[in-house]
């Protein structure tokens, strides 16, 4: 993935578009999570329930901080002990997070990323992106750019082409409070 690439693909999410690009062990679609049309876009696209709330990735701790609620310093050094890496955390969300993001939940996902492709997106950015899984709700999740081209055709705005991680897994998602694993 070319600088060219990545800014492309930086620009077509600050206008409000979604964007398929590499993670840990597949193709995410991502969006600015600021912008509500964008975060239903995206849930539309995927035919996923907002119920079910949304992942949050950054390439930094602080590019989350506006999503999350204010953390006692244990739970920051929990998180940081953690990041940048694989790992998903549920933290309490912030009071003016959207329901879109979060779904029914009072917590909020959110991940510093070790995965260089993703993280870059996110520098290119300048904030903190959407992360789910390249599939319609249910399927299996896109493997490649041609994998997400089947899926979607042209209805996802820009496939940043990139490499995979080594993850054969989705990201674990575990509970800041109470350390409970929410997905092994």
């Amino acid at each position: 993935m070319t600088r060219g690439d990545l800014e492309n693909a930086a620009n077509v999410i600050r206008r409000g578009g979604v964007v398929a690009y590499p993670t840990e062990s597949c193709y995410g679609l991502g969006c600015d999570p600021r912008q509500p049309a964008a975060l239903q876009r995206l849930l539309q696209l995927k035919r996923r329930p907002w119920q079910m709330g949304l992942i949050l990735i950054a390439d930094r701790y602080e590019r989350l901080l506006p999503f999350m609620a204010k953390l006692d310093a244990g739970t920051r050094e929990k998180l940081a002990a953690s990041w940048p890496g694989p790992l998903t955390w549920l933290v309490p969300a912030a009071a003016r997070v959207s329901p879109r993001l979060r779904g029914q939940h009072r917590n909020i996902a959110v991940r510093v990323t070790a995965h260089a492709g993703a993280a870059a997106l996110c520098r290119h950015v300048r904030g903190a992106i959407v992360s789910t899984s390249a599939n319609r709700h249910g399927r299996p999740a896109a493997g490649d750019a041609l994998a997400v081209r089947r899926e979607f055709g042209d209805t996802v705005d820009y496939v940043l082409r990139g490499r995979l991680g080594k993850r054969t897994t989705p990201t674990p998602i575990r509970d800041v409070l109470s350390d409970q694993v929410i997905r092994p």
